[in-house]
C-alpha cells in the first residue's frame, strides 16, 4: 500500500511539474516584448532627467532653440535676407515698447534695418549648424585616432598622442584662428575659399578632436585586454572589425558626454571667430555676427543690437551645457 502511495505521489508529481514548467513557458512565449518607448520610460537616464526641474528647463530651452531655428523661415516674422523688404529708414529703431519703437519690430532694428528677432532666429540657425557639424567632425577625428592608437599602441599611439599633446599646447581659438587663416590664403580665388561655412566648419572640428583621442584611448586601452576581444581575435577577426563592432559601443558613453559638453564650447567658439570678423560675413548673420555689429553702436545707445543676441547665445550655452553635467552624472555607474 506504501508503495502504491509513493508511487502515485511519484507520478504526481512528474505530471505537475512538467505542467508548471510548461504554464511558465507558454505565458514567457505568449507575453509581448517591451518595446524602444516602454525600455525608455522605464529607464534610469529618464528618471534621473525628470527628477531635476533645472535640467528639464535646460532641455525644454535648447530644444526651444532647436526648433526655432529649424523653423526660422515659419516662426520669424521678417526675412532678413529678403533685400526688397529692407529699408534704411527702418534702421536702428529701438524694441517696440520703447518710446519710438515700431510694433513691427519687438526687438528693434539694426543698422541695415532688419528686424533682431528674425535675424536672432536665422542666426542660431547658422550657429548650431556649424557648431553640431564641427562636434561631428570632431567626434568621427578623435574617435577613430583614439580606437588606433589605443588598439594598436607602439609607435602609432605614440605619434598620435604627440601631435595631441603639441596640439593641447595651444588654446582652441587660436587653433581655430589659424587654420581659418591659413585655409582662406591655401583656397584663395576658389569657390571653397569664398565658403566662410565650410572653413568654420573644420577649422572648429579640428580645434575639438585631441579631447575625444585622449578619452577614447584610455578606454580602449582597457578594453582590449577583455575576454571579448581576446575571443574575436582568436576566430580571426581583423583589428578594424573588433575596434568598430566591440570596441566602439563601449566607449560611445564617455563620448556622448564629451560631444554634448564640446557643442556649447564649438558655439562660444564660432560666435568669437564671428566677433573677430574670421567668420561669417555680416550677409550672412550668426549671433557672433549679430553681437559684432551690435557691438559697434553699443556706446550710441543702441543697446539692443548687441544685448538680445547676447542674451540668447548665454541661455543656449547655459542649457547646453547643463545638459552635458546632467548627462555625464547619468551615464556614471558610480552615481546611480
Amino acid at each position: 500500500m506504501g508503495e502504491q502511495l509513493s508511487g502515485a505521489n511519484a507520478d504526481a508529481t512528474t505530471t505537475i511539474v512538467p505542467s508548471e514548467g510548461k504554464a511558465v513557458a507558454v505565458a514567457a512565449a505568449t507575453a509581448l516584448p517591451r518595446s524602444l518607448a516602454q525600455r525608455a520610460l522605464d529607464s534610469d537616464i529618464l528618471y534621473s532627467f525628470l527628477r531635476s526641474p533645472l535640467v528639464m528647463l535646460a532641455g525644454a530651452l535648447t530644444l526651444l532653440f532647436l526648433l526655432a531655428s529649424l523653423f526660422a523661415p515659419i516662426v520669424a516674422p521678417h526675412n532678413p535676407y529678403d533685400l526688397k523688404t529692407l529699408s534704411l529708414l527702418d534702421s536702428n529703431l529701438p524694441p517696440s515698447w520703447e518710446k519710438e519703437g515700431d510694433p513691427r519690430f519687438w526687438l528693434g532694428t539694426d543698422d541695415q534695418g532688419r528686424d533682431i528677432l528674425s535675424t536672432i532666429l536665422y542666426g542660431l540657425r547658422a550657429s548650431l549648424l556649424i557648431s553640431i557639424c564641427a562636434v561631428a567632425i570632431a567626434m568621427v577625428l578623435g574617435v577613430s585616432l583614439g580606437l588606433v592608437a589605443g588598439y594598436i599602441g607602439g609607435i602609432t599611439d605614440a605619434l598620435i598622442m604627440r601631435v595631441a599633446d603639441v596640439q593641447l599646447t595651444f588654446p582652441a581659438i587660436l587653433i581655430a584662428l589659424l587654420i581659418d587663416g591659413v585655409a582662406k590664403v591655401l583656397f584663395k580665388g576658389s569657390p571653397l575659399g569664398e565658403s566662410h561655412f565650410l572653413i568654420l566648419v573644420v577649422a572648429i572640428g579640428l580645434s575639438y578632436w585631441v579631447q575625444y583621442a585622449r578619452t577614447v584611448r584610455s578606454v580602449t586601452l582597457v578594453e582590449r585586454n577583455k575576454e571579448y576581444v581576446q575571443a574575436a581575435r582568436l576566430i580571426g577577426m581583423s583589428k578594424a572589425a573588433i575596434m568598430f563592432k566591440h570596441v566602439l559601443p563601449n566607449v560611445l558613453s564617455p563620448v556622448l558626454v564629451l560631444a554634448t559638453i564640446n557643442l556649447a564650447l564649438a558655439i562660444i567658439t564660432e560666435a568669437t571667430l564671428s566677433f573677430l570678423g574670421v567668420g561669417l560675413p555680416p550677409t550672412e548673420p550668426s549671433l557672433g555676427t549679430m553681437i559684432q555689429v551690435g557691438n559697434r553702436y553699443l556706446f550710441s545707445g543702441s543697446w539692443w543690437m548687441v544685448a538680445f543676441p547676447g542674451l540668447t547665445l548665454a541661455v543656449l550655452v547655459l542649457a547646453v551645457n547643463l545638459l552635458g553635467d546632467w548627462l555625464r552624472d547619468a551615464l556614471n555607474p558610480r552615481l546611480r
